[in-house]
């Protein structure tokens, strides 16, 4: 990870972001939202932590948020069916290529965006 391999803190928690696996930041840079030459200048926080993005990620790997106590009316539930799967499909895999990123020893910025 970057800042020395330390982590970075949680911009909304204050608490570490240890893994990459937990990180919101390199999720949205396997989801194209962000480039890598600002990677290092962007505050991180956990995916978790970020639940408006978290909501969208379906898989028995990550335990899903109650979405309406968290988010009131910007709950997926209260969204458009359409796009609401679209979000699932996208960030969903996402996370799982960020999984797959811990586990190869790749460094992220050679790991494939596709």
């Amino acid at each position: 990870m970057a800042k020395c391999d330390k982590g970075y803190l949680c911009k909304v928690c204050g608490k570490a972001v240890d893994e990459i696996t937990e990180s919101d930041l390199y999720l949205r840079y396997l989801l194209h939202e962000i480039k890598a030459e600002v990677l290092h200048l962007e505050p991180d926080c956990h995916i978790r932590c970020n639940p408006e993005r978290a909501q969208y990620i379906v898989d028995s790997g990550f335990e899903p948020l109650n979405d309406v106590n968290t988010l009131g009316p910007f709950a997926k539930s209260f969204l458009d069916v359409g796009y609401v799967a679209e979000e699932e499909t996208r960030v969903t895999a996402a996370w799982l290529k960020l999984k797959k990123l811990a586990d190869s020893g790749i460094a992220i910025f050679d790991y494939p965006q596709t």
